[in-house]
Protein backbone atom coordinates (compact mmCIF):
# COMPACT_ATOMS: atom_id res chain seq x y z
CA UNK A 1 0.00 0.00 0.00
CA UNK A 2 1.36 3.41 -1.02
CA UNK A 3 0.74 6.35 1.24
CA UNK A 4 -0.05 9.72 -0.29
CA UNK A 5 2.11 12.53 0.89
CA UNK A 6 0.41 15.61 2.33
CA UNK A 7 -0.16 18.74 0.24
CA UNK A 8 2.81 21.08 0.41
CA UNK A 9 2.21 24.44 -1.35
CA UNK A 10 5.98 24.91 -1.71
CA UNK A 11 6.37 21.64 -3.63
CA UNK A 12 6.90 22.30 -7.37
CA UNK A 13 4.70 19.30 -8.22
CA UNK A 14 1.72 21.19 -6.81
CA UNK A 15 2.58 24.43 -8.61
CA UNK A 16 -0.44 26.15 -10.09
CA UNK A 17 -2.83 25.36 -7.25
CA UNK A 18 -2.44 28.80 -5.73
CA UNK A 19 -4.25 31.80 -7.17
CA UNK A 20 -5.17 35.38 -6.45
CA UNK A 21 -8.54 34.36 -5.10
CA UNK A 22 -7.95 31.18 -3.14
CA UNK A 23 -11.68 30.83 -2.43
CA UNK A 24 -12.40 29.90 -6.06
CA UNK A 25 -9.46 27.56 -6.59
CA UNK A 26 -11.62 24.46 -6.52
CA UNK A 27 -15.10 25.88 -7.01
CA UNK A 28 -16.90 25.04 -10.22
CA UNK A 29 -19.53 27.22 -11.87
CA UNK A 30 -21.99 24.32 -11.90
CA UNK A 31 -21.05 21.84 -9.15
CA UNK A 32 -22.22 18.26 -9.67
CA UNK A 33 -22.51 18.72 -13.44
CA UNK A 34 -20.34 17.88 -16.44
CA UNK A 35 -19.10 21.48 -16.60
CA UNK A 36 -15.46 22.19 -15.83
CA UNK A 37 -15.93 25.97 -15.92
CA UNK A 38 -14.61 27.83 -12.90
CA UNK A 39 -16.96 29.86 -10.70
CA UNK A 40 -17.08 33.57 -11.40
CA UNK A 41 -16.03 36.00 -8.69
CA UNK A 42 -15.02 39.63 -8.35
CA UNK A 43 -11.43 38.73 -9.30
CA UNK A 44 -12.51 36.17 -11.93
CA UNK A 45 -15.50 37.67 -13.79
CA UNK A 46 -17.43 35.80 -16.48
CA UNK A 47 -16.69 38.37 -19.18
CA UNK A 48 -14.95 36.55 -22.02
CA UNK A 49 -16.36 35.01 -25.21
CA UNK A 50 -16.16 31.34 -26.15
CA UNK A 51 -13.18 30.85 -28.51
CA UNK A 52 -15.17 28.29 -30.53
CA UNK A 53 -18.60 29.85 -31.09
CA UNK A 54 -18.01 33.45 -29.99
CA UNK A 55 -20.87 33.58 -27.48
CA UNK A 56 -20.08 36.58 -25.24
CA UNK A 57 -19.62 36.50 -21.46
CA UNK A 58 -19.43 32.72 -20.99
CA UNK A 59 -15.83 32.27 -19.78
CA UNK A 60 -13.76 33.66 -16.93
CA UNK A 61 -10.05 34.50 -17.22
CA UNK A 62 -9.35 31.25 -15.31
CA UNK A 63 -11.38 29.30 -17.90
CA UNK A 64 -9.46 30.93 -20.76
CA UNK A 65 -6.11 30.21 -19.08
CA UNK A 66 -7.06 26.52 -19.05
CA UNK A 67 -8.07 26.58 -22.74
CA UNK A 68 -11.76 25.94 -22.03
CA UNK A 69 -14.71 26.63 -24.31
CA UNK A 70 -18.38 27.17 -23.36
CA UNK A 71 -20.45 24.25 -22.07
CA UNK A 72 -22.48 23.97 -25.28
CA UNK A 73 -19.35 23.69 -27.44
CA UNK A 74 -17.70 21.26 -25.01
CA UNK A 75 -20.77 19.01 -25.03
CA UNK A 76 -20.93 19.06 -28.85
CA UNK A 77 -17.20 18.26 -29.06
CA UNK A 78 -17.78 15.26 -26.81
CA UNK A 79 -20.59 13.99 -29.03
CA UNK A 80 -23.59 15.12 -27.00
CA UNK A 81 -26.54 16.90 -28.58
CA UNK A 82 -26.70 20.14 -26.65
Amino acid sequence: MTMQRPFDPDDEEFEGYEGDDEDDRFQFAEPHSNSALIAASRSNPRNLPCPTCGTPDVLTPADRARGYQCNACAMRAEGYDY
